[in-house]
């Protein structure tokens, strides 16, 4: 089993949740396959993109995979899942379910449509702890990803936090009560899910049976 973590929009492999989860495939002596989406150029981010670059990391001698996602890569995650028989498990860390219609409106009619009109938007990127210049492309791709479209029963572990600001929990409520083969894990918890890496852990340690 080969296993990769894929982290959050404007995140990073060195992002809080990364580095703990890395740490302890570390303690257990399992390798950990971390990409780094922002690798070549972060104005041209797409889903499309995050998805070409973590199917290239998958063995040639169908290996399965398990994939641990955050956020935007926990969507990236499950639309893998979907794609590729190669994966044959999932783990959802607040994926972003809906996030085109959680984040456009933060910005606002207009925002939207200036970056429309010129193209590029500043965004605040988290691992730079810089705004960077980010494409309208990436709206227009995210747009085809609909999770209506996430119909194969891969066993999938999805764990969440019910004060979740960014992405709100209904999301994934929604996604699990039309699914059988979906876990719903809520968690005393925001977007960030700090506070209990601990118990995401040993949730991710008994469902994919690591030692």
């Amino acid at each position: 089993m080969d296993y990769i973590y894929l982290h959050g929009f404007a995140s990073s492999p060195k992002s809080a949740k990364a580095r703990n989860i890395s740490d302890r495939f570390t303690q257990i002596q399992t390798k950990l396959i971390i990409p780094d989406f922002n690798t070549g150029d972060f104005s041209q981010l797409t889903i499309t993109r995050q998805l070409a670059q973590v199917a290239a990391e998958f063995s040639n001698d169908s290996t399965p995979v398990t994939l641990i996602g955050s956020s935007l890569g926990g969507l990236t995650a499950a639309h893998l899942g979907q794609q590729n028989l190669q994966v044959q498990r999932l783990v959802l860390l607040a994926p972003a379910f809906g996030f085109l219609s959680h984040w456009l409106p933060k910005l606002g009619d207009e925002e939207v449509q200036r970056w429309q009109q010129e193209k590029y938007i500043m965004v605040y990127h988290y691992g730079e702890q810089r705004s960077l210049a980010l494409s309208y492309d990436f709206v227009t791709d995210a747009a085809q990803y609909q999770e209506k479209l996430l119909q194969r029963p891969i066993s999938t572990l999805i764990l969440h936090g019910k004060k979740d600001e960014v992405i709100p929990i209904k999301a994934s409520r929604d996604f699990a009560r039309l699914r059988p083969w979906v876990e719903l894990v809520e968690l005393d918890s925001d977007h960030a899910l700090g506070n209990v890496m601990e118990e995401i852990w040993q949730a991710i340690r008994l469902f994919c049976q690591l030692p």
